[in-house]
């Protein structure tokens, strides 16, 4: 889906496709079903905040999770949202394109931290195959550096203008590379993302994110997908980024 021209964008359209979860003990093969979140008729389509963009505070960090989440905010904050998104999925995009900024100025307020819980199950939609996959392991690449505007940066640019079409071309590692750059990234941070060093890491915390978000969700999931302490936002309602801040 690419950006939107004016501060009006059209609603995402709905699509559905399987995953197939194994469990670990069992023959016994999981089917559940994805639906991309639909969106009230009744909601707005302007981008809230517009102009601001990504977090840019020095002060804001960004670290890693020993499940692969990667949290996004400033020290002690109070409220910490749960964001699960598949880099491809169109409508993950629209939320970021929507909320994205409003989403920034919380962080960068220190009212909200972001914990990015980041799946996979569209890798077979982009042309590539592992799309999804090398986007996360690159993802983890820019929020082991530290940084937390790069990684924001560079996080709000795979959403939202440089987001690959669904079934479309998509990027090599190499042009991963080449937006983190324009985003702020570290020389260790670009080896990092044109090596593919952590491809197989980003694969485990895909399924991490995956086996979390159908705890939370139970074995009809969506994404994109929000929480705060374990309880879904309604992201069709257009204060429920002040509402979770407040």
């Amino acid at each position: 889906m690419s950006a939107p021209s004016s501060k009006h964008t059209p609603r995402p359209v709905s699509s559905k496709t399987t995953y197939a979860l194994a469990a670990v003990a069992v023959v016994v093969v999981a089917l559940i079903i994805f639906a991309v979140s639909q969106w009230s008729k009744g909601g707005s389509d302007s981008i809230r905040n517009d102009g601001y963009g990504p977090p840019h505070d020095p002060a804001v960090s960004v670290a890693m999770d020993s499940d692969g989440a990667i949290v996004l905010g400033k020290p002690d904050v109070a409220k910490t949202i749960d964001v699960y998104e598949d880099p491809l999925c169109p409508a993950c995009g629209q939320l970021e394109k929507l909320y994205g900024q409003e989403i920034a100025q919380q962080v960068d307020e220190g009212k909200l931290a972001v914990r990015y819980r980041l799946v996979n199950f569209l890798d077979s939609k982009s042309s590539s195959k592992d799309y999804s996959t090398r986007a996360i392991a690159a993802n983890e690449c820019m929020a082991q550096a530290g940084d937390g505007p790069a990684y924001a940066k560079y996080h709000s640019l795979l959403f939202t203008t440089k987001q690959p079409s669904e079934g479309g071309s998509d990027y090599n590692n190499q042009d991963l590379a080449a937006i983190a750059k324009d985003s702020g990234a570290s020389a260790d941070a670009l080896k990092c993302i044109t090596t593919g060093d952590r491809l197989d890491s980003a694969r485990n915390h895909a399924d991490s994110a995956m086996k979390a978000l159908t705890a939370a969700s139970g074995n009809r999931v969506a994404t994109p997908s929000v929480f705060l302490d374990g309880h879904k936002l309604d992201v069709n309602k257009d204060d429920w980024v002040q509402s979770a801040a407040n």
